[in-house]
């Protein structure tokens, strides 16, 4: 192998130790590895940099883990002070859990869905709406 950096995958584990494929590696199956970098069940799948000792590829060094840079999930935002909670999306917000939920959609549609809806209010307890349809 050169002497560059070489990009490879973790592909399992055998007695904690890292097993990686990488362009290049002249065996069928992921071999093991040397880490410089912790890693555990979690990094499966996980791309990393790999050098290799006095040059051999069937001694892979990992040196460390490509990391995708953090961003803002698109379109949504999440403040909370402790006075309030804003949850903001451009298309759905979705609430679930067990058998109940509540969905609310760019367009104004509300869904609330439950095996009991319970509604109360210390005053007035309004519906209102063009038309309001009970059953």
């Amino acid at each position: 192998m050169g002497d560059g950096v070489v990009i490879g995958m973790v592909l399992g584990f055998q007695d904690a130790v890292p097993l990686v494929v990488f362009p290049g590696n002249a065996q069928d199956t992921a071999i093991p590895a040397r880490s410089l970098a912790r890693l555990d069940s979690g990094d499966l799948g996980a791309e990393v940099a790999l050098l290799f000792e006095d040059g051999d590829c069937a001694r892979p060094l990992i040196v460390g883990k490509l990391v995708e840079p953090q961003r803002p999930a698109a379109g949504s935002v999440v403040v909370a002070d402790g006075q309030m909670l804003r949850l903001v999306a451009k298309e759905r917000i979705e609430l679930r859990v067990g058998k109940a939920s509540l969905i609310l959609e760019a367009d104004g549609h509300i869904t609330l869905r439950g095996t009991d809806l319970v509604s109360h209010a210390s005053r007035s307890n309004r519906i209102r709406g063009g038309s309001v349809n009970l059953n």
